[in-house]
């Protein structure tokens, strides 16, 4: 039944482009983008018990150095995002040995000073970033020879990337490393006592989530063909972390479902609304009055008691 669900959404989502309006397309690959990154935020969040709110330190990491690999010093898309993924691998091991120097709030604190440095970097480094007029005219790779200039084109391309990073998570968090990465969200001294490195075990995990976060920052800038300071802000990390949370942090779909509905709130309700956030986060309580775990928990239990009411 699983597999078939799985088939028939993967169909939908394939078939989108044909019935869908260009707009809708666009969306669509924004959503996919969202999702990506807020899987990887997920990873911290749901399976280590690490919240962050630095982790657009990555997307924007990626997406810089992509911009600049390619408009400055003439690169090849394909270079230039292999080079981007690196650097930013290694900007979060960087900032995982720092960060991890704490938990709990004071890990938080610590992510976001780390992304309000780099943040404050790109508007004060004009003559590298181009400070507060960002990048602009850059262009989008054609993998294959195929251009994704078309709104359905990049679609694919990115639901393929997307699909591939939904996959990747799972196997890592169901694998045997993913369990020991939940024990020491929960239980720390005993995983120590049984010969575990707790400090390891985070750091690693740290590493893989922002190895991702990079993959949704060269989305991102190939997306919009433009990069700003405002996607290294403490906004973009708190966007992304209150839809892990509104989805479900520690499952799967839900961090989907939360970072569809933070976009779906911020591409229409900021055209009515001068403040939408405001509105994003009455939304926000609400889901939190009623379903405490998230979405998708919340709904899984809803459906698991009907049906096992007749009975």
């Amino acid at each position: 039944m699983t597999r078939l669900a799985l088939a028939i959404v993967a169909a939908l989502l394939g078939a989108f482009p044909f019935f869908a309006g260009d707009f809708y397309v666009n969306l669509g690959s924004q959503i996919l983008i969202a999702a990506i990154f807020a899987l990887s935020l997920n990873l911290l969040v749901g399976y280590g018990g690490m919240t962050s709110l630095g982790h657009a330190s990555f997307l924007g990491v990626a997406a810089y150095l992509s911009a600049l690999l390619t408009t400055r010093y003439g690169l090849g898309h394909g270079p230039a995002a292999l080079l981007s993924i690196l650097g930013t691998t290694l900007t979060a091991a960087f900032f995982g040995v720092i960060a991890l120097r704490a938990t709990g709030l004071g890990f938080l604190m610590i992510t976001l000073a780390l992304s309000q440095v780099l943040w404050g970097l790109a508007y004060r480094m004009s003559n590298v970033t181009n400070g507060d007029n960002g990048i602009a005219g850059l262009t989008r790779p054609a993998p294959f020879g195929i251009a994704l200039d078309s709104p359905a084109a990049f679609y694919w391309f990115a639901l393929i990337v997307a699909a591939f990073a939904f996959v990747m998570m799972a196997v890592f968090v169901s694998s045997a490393f993913g369990s020991s990465l939940k024990g020491v969200r929960d239980q720390p001294r005993r995983m120590a006592a049984l010969g575990f490195n707790p400090w390891m075990i985070r750091w690693i995990a740290f590493v893989y989530a922002g190895f991702w976060g990079g993959v949704s920052g060269l989305l991102y800038v190939y997306y919009h063909k433009y990069i700003h300071p405002t996607s290294l802000s403490i906004t973009s990390s708190a966007e992304a972390l209150l839809g892990v949370i509104a989805g479900g942090s520690g499952t799967a779909a839900g961090p989907v479902v939360g970072a569809t509905l933070v976009l779906l709130l911020k591409n229409y309700a900021s055209a009515y609304l001068e403040r939408w956030n405001m509105l994003l986060g009455l939304v926000f309580l609400f889901i939190v009055l009623l379903m405490p775990t998230g979405i998708v928990p919340g709904v899984t239990r809803l459906v698991a008691r009907w049906r096992g009411g007749p009975r």
